[in-house]
């Protein structure tokens, strides 16, 4: 996976990197502590994992796949923070078969709840993990960005489909088990006894855009960074992005 902090990787994650590294920033100001312990669950082969430890923090990877962890295992050594990457093979459902519950300051849940068959039990098991006072990243599909990418690819039947799926799935061969609005997500997160520090939209436009103009137009991945973190905040694109990230803050958590 490539590294979110670099420009042409960025149309991808930069939204959700930027709030991340804001919300890491305010809990080591808030605890007084300058390396946290950070739960990366589903985090793969480290696509935010390795640059969360760039920042001095201690990530615990947890993936089901062995290829993964093998691929993070390397990818932390060649960034030179393998000390502070510790990758185990598991899952959101057994997560405490493996890690310590109540024992992280921030968790990523990114590109997990799709997968869970209860995604309210998933968010509630990963909050389980979180200390007091400390944030969950979560990111998810958005269902409106599967129904317009249908659409403009002229599936209709396929996008009318996801759209009155209850699990936001457009036929027998999508890939992805359950898609969800910015409503539900915040639902899930307030259901799971945190409050809602931010939403964003993810990818509102880079997967609609042409990827040979972002490659051979001068100055566009820089237009397209751009105009992406401009509507990521704004409700009326949520509803179209690709994925929804959502900040969730344990009550009592600082203001941000």
């Amino acid at each position: 996976m490539p590294d979110p902090t670099r420009p042409r990787a960025s149309l991808r994650t930069a939204v959700v990197w930027e709030v991340l590294k804001d919300a890491l920033d305010r809990r080591v100001k808030a605890t007084g502590r300058e390396s946290l312990d950070v739960l990366d669950t589903g985090g793969g082969s480290g696509n935010f994992a390795v640059p969360v430890a760039r920042l001095g923090h201690r990530v615990t990877v947890v993936d089901p796949s062995p290829n993964a962890l093998f691929a993070l295992e390397r990818r932390a050594a060649e960034a030179g923070v393998a000390d502070r990457v510790k990758g185990v093979q598991g899952d959101a459902h057994g997560l405490f078969d493996v890690v310590e519950r109540g024992g992280y300051d921030v968790v990523l849940c990114h590109g997990v709840l799709e997968y869970v068959d209860d995604p309210a039990d998933g968010v509630r098991n990963v909050v389980d993990a979180l200390r007091p006072e400390g944030v969950l990243s979560l990111l998810a599909a958005g269902l409106g960005g599967a129904v317009l990418a249908r659409a403009l690819a002229g599936h209709f039947k396929e996008a009318k489909q996801a759209l009155d799926d209850p699990d936001g799935r457009w036929g027998e061969g999508d890939p992805v088990p359950h898609r969800f609005t910015a409503d539900q997500l915040t639902a899930l997160v307030e259901g799971a006894g945190l409050r809602v520090g931010a939403v964003h939209g993810v990818r509102v436009f880079a997967d609609l855009v042409p990827g040979v103009l972002v490659d051979t137009e001068p100055g566009a991945v820089e237009a397209l960074l751009k105009l992406e973190a401009a509507a990521a905040e704004l409700p009326a694109f949520h509803s179209v992005a690709t994925q929804l990230h959502v900040l969730g803050e344990a009550q009592g958590a600082d203001e941000g």
